[in-house]
């Protein structure tokens, strides 16, 4: 036993659990980035993960078996070194491990994460649980050779270490559970306080929830009351709980008249979660569609769990013409959006006219597509309820700015990029598609397909390659989504010359390099999904 628990044992176990540690968190570094992604949820990671084109868990599969037989190789040709041997096979795993973290890094989308103080935690337990594994594992190999004292099994002990990749997403799952233990109760804290405060100081709040367009009409909602009003909304795409909370806690309140909250939803529950903290004197629902369905399972949910907002509005809500009938169940002051008539649009932007009242104007954006009118329309009637006159609607119309990530057209080279890469959806799809054919010149569309949507995932992104069909170019990236699309647009008749499949939006910009031109047109359609990809 003293041969076993000997000083240069000890070190030698601590040396390869650390080693092992540092490369399973270097090659867990996607996986990272898509469970923030996922909102930190196990469940969601590997369903994620269990995807039917997702090649993933393949990929730890191919790295444990070159592992374990490139380590078993060098364990038997430097047999002649005695226990030195089980040593030198380790140079297989940091071959390897590195060969994967590398190509790992060149198939993530974008940067795997954002460095928050959560997922730096998250980190920190990933590598603290790989360690004691990976520690208990090389003690366990070396007590067993102690015991048994088998020259082969000396010489090839270290090949088992090779199941600890295979691992590397239970890992991951594991880390996170752990972490929470001390994550939930904080942030029910964080988001108590932003509730304590925002009781406080009681600004005017709006509420802004529906499958799609939240950010965008969140946006002109406040350039609308600005005219009026000093207005607080969530940035970006900031629409869950912490996400909320994290607005209200580092904000100084007392200076803002409105607060405007955008309100996301996985689950029934969640937008009565978004009320509770913050619960809306006017809202707006912005559309149906199937978005999310993956998480709701099924449209009827999808409408219970937008319909919460309408449970908790004190004063009125506006909701879209197209799925106002939806909602007449629900109590609450009611306004059906139908004051966009007549709309007009191409590159140039989007015309239509806009009646309030008895007031009634022809007017002009130059934000793209059909459905940034119906947006528009949605924030008018809002901003008109709250009291802003219809002269300063028209002007806050009139000098709208791109929505980052959302149709936002960038000239660049005489080229027009379109880009409307944040997380896409059906009816958007179809508008962006839309949008795409008023401009001149060839026609590029960059897409991975559209996420999120369950059991439809196989249908609509189908039809969503049926839809390519007629466009120049049609460059798909990742591996995940786009068989379905490329399926649906070889049936549909399109031309399998035109079709490329990328692994990265680095390799699809590479593409486009060699095929474009001065005056043509490229639409980035949903380049955000690396939970998809």
């Amino acid at each position: 036993m003293g041969i076993f628990i000997s000083p240069q044992k000890t070190v030698e176990c601590v040396v390869i659990a650390l080693f092992f540690a540092f490369a399973m968190l270097l090659s867990s570094a996607k996986l990272l980035g898509i469970l923030q992604s996922c909102t930190y949820s196990n469940k969601k990671l590997i369903t994620w993960a269990r995807k039917k084109y997702n090649l993933t868990l393949g990929r730890h599969l191919l790295l444990a078996l070159c592992c374990a037989l490139a380590s078993a190789v060098l364990a038997l040709a430097f047999s002649f070194a005695g226990e030195w041997a089980a040593v030198i096979s380790l140079a297989a795993y940091l071959i390897f491990f590195i060969l994967f973290i590398y190509a790992d890094t060149r198939l993530s989308l974008r940067g795997p994460a954002t460095l928050t103080p959560r997922f730096a935690r998250l980190m920190a337990s990933v590598w603290l649980v790989n360690a004691i594994i990976a520690y208990v594992l090389v003690t366990l190999l070396n007590f067993a050779d102690y015991l048994w004292g088998n020259a082969l099994f000396t010489d090839l002990k270290y090949v088992c270490l090779a199941i600890l990749p295979l691992c590397i997403l239970l890992i991951v799952c594991l880390a996170n559970a752990l972490i929470k233990i001390y994550e939930v109760p904080r942030n029910a804290k964080y988001v108590r306080n932003a509730r304590a405060k925002l009781t406080k100081v009681h600004p005017v709040i709006v509420g802004i929830t529906g499958s799609y367009g939240k950010t965008s009409t969140k946006i002109i909602l406040s350039a609308m009351l600005s005219s009026k009003y000093k207005v607080l909304a969530t940035p970006r795409s900031h629409n869950t709980p912490l996400g909320v909370a994290k607005t209200i806690n580092e904000a100084a309140l007392e200076n803002f008249d409105v607060f405007i909250a955008e309100m996301g939803a996985r689950h029934v529950g969640d937008i009565a979660e978004l009320c509770a903290l913050c619960p809306p004197d006017y809202s707006i629902i912005t559309g149906i569609c199937p978005q999310h369905l993956e998480s709701f399972g099924s449209m009827e949910n999808i409408v219970k769990g937008k319909g919460e907002i309408l449970e908790n509005t004190k004063n009125a809500a506006v909701i879209a013409a197209d799925c106002y009938d939806n909602f007449r169940a629900y109590p609450c002051k009611k306004i059906k959006c139908d004051c966009v008539s007549d709309v007009r649009s191409d590159s140039e932007g989007t015309t239509f006219t806009l009646t309030l009242g008895d007031n009634q104007r022809v007017v002009h954006t130059k934000l793209l597509g059909a459905h940034s009118a119906q947006n528009i329309g949605l924030c008018a009637r809002c901003a008109y309820e709250m009291g802003v006159s219809f002269d300063d609607i028209c002007g806050a119309i009139a000098n709208l700015n791109y929505v980052e990530h959302r149709l936002q057209l960038i000239k660049s080279n005489g080229v027009n990029i379109i880009d409307d890469g944040y997380n896409s959806n059906i009816k958007g799809a179809q508008s962006a598609l839309e949008v795409l054919k008023t401009f001149g010149g060839n026609k590029i569309v960059v897409t991975p397909g559209l996420v999120e949507l369950g059991i439809l995932d196989r249908d609509e992104n189908a039809a969503l390659g049926a839809k390519l069909v007629g466009f120049d170019n049609i460059i798909l990236v990742g591996e995940t989504l786009v068989g379905y699309v490329k399926s649906g647009y070889l049936e549909a008749g399109g031309d399998e010359s035109k079709l490329r499949i990328v692994p990265t939006l680095y390799a699809a910009e590479e593409e486009i390099r060699g095929i474009v031109k001065k005056g043509d047109a490229v639409l980035f359609l949903n380049d955000l999904p690396d939970i998809y990809t």
